[in-house]
């Protein structure tokens, strides 16, 4: 290949080069057409570190709630405790609802301050383009001219050298200039990505403040039965009590028959191999920036079981957290144990998914399914919100994992609708 053939094709490659950011990075402008706002950088920043200080106080006040309530749950059993329980419920319920309102204004301010950031890279990107625009016309202009042209058209070597040196440095700038018009593509994408994710919280956080609502709206009606149903007597009240223990222990002594005989044809060679991440946690951690608490692990005795190994992993946090799916699955129940607000039995409202694992999971003591039977979820889906439905003594989740092949749905009475058996495994060895 020739000098000029050379040149002409690293010009070409540079104009191909460019015409594609011309193609591709005005797309990406546009994806983000907000108004501007009202107030200034500075004063958005302002409100943020405002909004993030009542959310903190509010997180705190949530933390002690949830302190106050767990010294309440171990309390012996009695009407009064009931009555706190539900009260302490509705006190951590509306503490949330206030709590989604703050954190949307704050992620409102948030986006705002984002529409400054793509305006500013939008216009840097313009005058990129312009700026490769120049230099694009340039190197056409000089196109015909090969080197030795260039030399033969000057007075002088050193005249040649210059002009020659120049139209390099062109060519390099362009090419810098392309690669730096990449980097403000990326970041404009970047921005863009934040905002939608932002307004997509911002809707959830909606989402959630409607169901919590409704939940208050559940437990003032809980109140009312149970004052209703004992005559506010605290005898009427422990006589209700150890009648649901008598029939709860029935109920659970018909699970355990049932899945000990489905035990016998368990191949544990039909499992995924033990390992960290084959399930998402179903309520977000403590530790994790979340609510949740592991309250109970799986096998532990506990006197509720009447010294049996616990069947699945509890995780303590406010009633109306959001519970998410742990893996891709198909919803193959959604039911309710619960008879009433206070013949409370086994799972109360659960729901039951098959994943592609052979692992079937399960979550139950829900105060909200927000999923049909026979919907296909993802990893990561807000299927409910926690409770404590069923046969609970407080606000928790119960996450069991089951054998798939092994899982059959029993009517069990007094327990309404049917309830889940199968062989369990230790859910925690795949979270």
């Amino acid at each position: 290949m020739t000098m000029i053939s050379k040149e002409k094709a690293g010009y070409a490659m540079l104009g191909a080069i460019f015409f594609l950011f011309l193609a591709t990075v005005p797309f990406s402008a546009s994806a983000q057409t907000a108004t501007q706002p009202s107030a200034t950088r500075d004063e958005l920043e302002t409100r943020i570190k405002a909004k993030a200080d009542e959310l903190e106080k509010l997180n705190r006040d949530l933390e002690a709630k949830q302190e106050a309530l767990r010294t309440t749950t171990d309390a012996r059993v009695s009407l009064q405790k009931e009555l706190s329980t539900i009260q302490y419920n509705i006190n951590q319920l509306e503490l949330s609802i206030k709590a989604d309102e703050v954190t949307a204004q704050k992620l409102g301010l948030e986006v705002d301050s984002l529409t400054y950031d793509i305006r500013d890279i939008r216009n840097s990107i313009d005058d990129k383009k312009e700026g490769i625009g120049r230099l694009m016309l340039q190197m056409h202009e000089r196109d015909s001219e090969n080197l030795l042209m260039i030399f033969l058209k000057n007075t002088s070597l050193s005249a040649g050298l210059v002009e020659a040196q120049s139209i390099t440095a062109v060519k390099d700038q362009l090419r810098k200039d392309i690669e730096s018009l990449s980097i403000l593509d990326k970041q404009l994408n970047t921005k863009v990505g934040q905002v939608t994710n932002k307004k997509e919280e911002i809707e959830q956080r909606k989402k959630n403040s409607v169901v919590r609502k409704s939940i208050v709206e559940d437990q003032k009606e809980t109140r009312t039965t149970v004052l209703a149903e004992t005559k506010n007597k605290e005898a009427v009240y422990q006589k209700e009590v150890s009648e649901l223990q008598k029939q709860q222990d029935a109920v659970s002594d018909e699970i355990a028959k049932i899945e000990e005989q489905l035990r016998a044809a368990f191949d544990v060679g039909l499992l995924p191999t033990k390992r960290p991440g084959v399930f998402l946690w179903p309520i977000t951690l403590v530790t994790d920036g979340g609510k949740g608490r592991v309250t109970q692990h799986f096998g532990e005795i506990s006197k509720l079981y009447r010294g049996k190994p616990h069947n699945g992993l509890d995780i303590g946090a406010p009633i109306g957290t959001p519970v998410f799916a742990a893996d891709d699955g198909t919803i193959i129940a959604v039911d309710n144990n619960d008879r009433t607000a206070t013949k409370k039995y086994q799972y109360g409202k659960y729901i039951l998914i098959r994943h592609g694992t052979n692992l079937t999971t399960i979550y139950a003591h829900l105060s909200r399914q927000v999923v049909q039977k026979g919907a296909q979820v993802k990893r990561g889906d807000i299927i409910g919100y926690s409770g404590s439905t069923g046969y609970a003594t407080g606000p928790h989740l119960h996450f069991g994992v089951y054998w798939a092949q092994s899982v059959l749905m029993k009517s069990v009475p007094p327990a309404a609708g049917l309830v889940p058996v199968g062989v369990v495994v230790n859910g925690e060895d795949y979270l």
